[in-house]
């Protein structure tokens, strides 16, 4: 459907070291990767580490088509697994031979495209999501009766070991706390966090 960069002189090949970070998730780009050959993981990365993995694909394929298509940032980092070949096709280009595509045919790329990147990001957010359950439930799990009756925590531990017993990115441990902060289900300063709607916590731990 697309000419294939490896057909083509003017697009030059770049060798990657597995480790490196192809693609920034949220960023947009000019260009469109090509894989040649090699093993790239997509997924969430936190502290300079892949922390969700969400898939994985071999060359040749082409690794963020889909965003190129609708002019969309990419939805998920990716990262080489392996020792990689891949080529930087300018967007400008990209987009011209998607344009000379017959109607109906440009059509069905766009609604795979926009399909692709409605499931990418449903997942991304259910990775939020399990954060939020997995804090929800370390939070009613270490609280106790406080003042008034009203549960509390005392975080004992410095957050990043707490983030570290959850499994998650201590960034992610303070954006969560900041989200439910947000939403009323903790309050309070300091080490010391209030639990005003423990019902609704529950929920959000999924009891």
């Amino acid at each position: 459907m697309f000419p294939i960069p490896s057909t083509d002189p003017s697009v030059p090949c770049e060798v990657v070291a597995a480790g490196q970070l192809l693609r920034q998730r949220r960023q947009q780009s000019a260009s469109v990767l090509h894989l040649d050959s090699g093993r790239v993981v997509f997924g969430v990365r936190e502290e300079g580490q892949l922390r969700h993995q969400l898939g994985a694909v071999e060359g040749p394929f082409w690794l963020d088509a889909a965003s190129a298509l609708l002019g969309q940032p990419c939805p998920v980092d990716m990262v080489a697994d392996s020792r990689v070949q891949l080529r930087r096709v300018p967007l400008a280009a990209f987009q011209q031979e998607v344009a000379l595509l017959p109607d109906t045919v440009r059509r069905l790329v766009r609604d795979m495209a926009a399909g692709y990147l409605q499931q990418t990001e449903l997942a991304v957010s259910r990775l939020a999501q399990d954060a939020e359950s997995r804090c929800a439930q370390w939070l009613l799990r270490h609280a106790e009766p406080g003042d008034g009756g009203a549960l509390r925590v005392t975080l004992s531990q410095r957050k990043r070991l707490i983030a570290a017993q959850l499994g998650i990115a201590p960034e992610t441990f303070s954006r969560v706390l900041r989200h439910l902060r947000e939403h009323g289900l903790i309050a309070g300063t300091g080490n010391v966090l209030v639990l005003p709607q423990p019902g609704e916590l529950r929920m959000v731990a999924g009891g």
